[in-house]
């Protein structure tokens, strides 16, 4: 079960409220979608690369 999540600025005083229905609307969106909340592709290409896995050389 979800609650509504509060957002504060750096000087405590509450910005929003996200309420449980966005999230569980964000939430569904993510699933189909893994990328689409990704705040930075610099981030995803790193992850790509370490992924990645060297093939040896055949001598």
């Amino acid at each position: 079960m979800m609650h509504p999540v509060k957002v504060y600025d750096a000087s405590g005083k509450l910005k929003k409220v996200i309420s449980v229905k966005t999230l569980t609307e964000r939430s569904e969106k993510l699933i189909e979608s893994p990328t689409m909340f990704r705040k930075n592709a610099r981030t995803a290409k790193a992850q790509a690369q370490s992924t990645e896995v060297a093939t040896p050389e055949s001598e």
